[in-house]
Order: structure tokens, then C-alpha cells, then sequence
């Protein structure tokens, strides 16, 4: 039976399963309803609906994971880095951006399935193949909508050494902007938000 359909006796399923995931009821799928779900796939929750999210190359998880070590190592309390971690926007969106930078005041990191949007300071998404539309334009819309203030876009550039383009919310009119100071970080990436870094973009690549 699909999701949203109902039983003889007028039931209706509740949670997103590996046969139904793919049948939204009519409001759409909630946080509540599929943290369980299992299928062997990744996959985010938006407006409802489990999209699938594409299969990604060696590039990506390699400068993914490294971006993730630099800026562990760069941050500053309060902050925390982690990457692939759902993020709360509402009940009905939970995406998962690569790596997010968060406001831990509060947050019981050791129990939580979701990270506030609210405590989100920095979110980057690795531009893949499959993900480029994505990427570059329906996940920033969604990020600077949700209030994060700083979203990074990380494309592979020459030689395979990342580019990184940075973007800040403009307050007033609720989309990202590119940032003021250095939109386009090519060769070395140096900023103050949402703390100081200075990463080696080069660097990132070599073994």
C-alpha cells in the first residue's frame, strides 16, 4: 500500500519505509516519519519528499573530508565542524549539507539526530557531476531562506585543486550574496567568517 493510501478500516501509514518512501502522503513525508527509513541510498528530505542524492566521486569525499579537517582545526568555541549531518530546517526539510560549521551553545551533540538551523552558521556543498544544478542554485535559495549566513560552493578547479566561491546573506533581501571582501578563492582560501581560516587549497589535494 502507498504511503498517504488508506486501509480498509481507514488507517494510514505513518512512517517512510524501503517500499513507500517514494509515496509522500498528501502534506508530504516528516522528520518524524522517516528518521527510521532504510534503504541503501543517502538522501534528503525536502518539501516533503525523499530525494535521492546522487553518487559522488573520489574528488568530492577526498576535499570534503579535508575541508572538514582544516576547519576542526581552525574553529573556535563556540563553534563545531561535522559534514554529512542532517540539519532541522523544518519537520517537512532536513537536508544534509557536506559540511557545516554550528553554534554547539546548548546542544546535546551526543544524543541529537539534527542540528537547529538556527545554530548553523556556515553550510558547503562539493560540486559534483550529478550535482551541479543542485549546488549552484535550489540548495543555496533553500540555505539563505533558512537564515544560514555564509554558504560556501566548492567547484573543482584546474588540476583538480578546489575553487571555493563565498557567499554571505544579504539580511534584507534574504538570498546570498557574494562576499565583499574575496568572492573567488583560487590557490589559497582566507577569511574571517564564521571564523579565521587560511587553508591551502592546493594542499587539499596532495597526499
Amino acid at each position: 500500500m502507498a504511503a498517504g493510501a488508506h486501509g480498509e478500516h481507514g488507517e494510514q501509514q505513518v512512517s517512510a519505509d524501503s517500499e513507500n518512501w517514494m509515496y509522500p502522503p498528501k502534506d508530504g513525508w516528516t522528520w518524524d516519519q522517516v528518521q527510521e527509513l532504510d534503504v541503501p541510498f543517502d538522501w534528503d528530505l525536502v518539501d516533503g519528499k525523499i530525494v535521492v542524492r546522487g553518487m559522488a566521486k573520489a574528488w568530492h569525499q577526498f576535499v570534503r573530508d579535508r575541508f572538514l579537517v582544516r576547519l576542526d582545526q581552525a574553529r573556535r568555541a563556540p563553534y563545531m565542524v561535522m559534514s554529512e549531518q542532517s540539519v532541522m530546517f523544518d519537520e517537512r526539510n532536513v537536508p544534509k549539507p557536506d559540511v557545516i560549521v554550528f553554534d554547539a551553545t546548548g546542544l546535546d551533540i551526543m544524543t541529537m539526530d539534527c542540528v537547529p538551523v538556527a545554530n548553523v552558521a556556515l553550510a558547503i556543498e562539493v560540486v559534483s557531476p550529478g550535482s551541479r544544478k543542485d549546488d549552484r542554485f535550489l540548495k543555496p535559495g533553500m540555505y539563505a531562506e533558512a537564515g544560514i549566513d555564509y554558504y560556501w560552493r566548492v567547484e573543482r578547479g584546474e588540476g583538480n585543486v578546489p575553487v571555493v566561491h563565498e557567499f554571505w546573506r544579504h539580511y534584507e533581501a534574504g538570498v546570498y550574496a557574494p562576499s565583499p571582501e574575496q568572492p573567488t578563492h583560487t590557490g589559497k582560501l582566507t577569511t574571517d567568517v564564521p571564523f579565521p581560516v587560511d587553508i591551502d587549497l592546493r594542499g587539499l589535494i596532495e597526499f
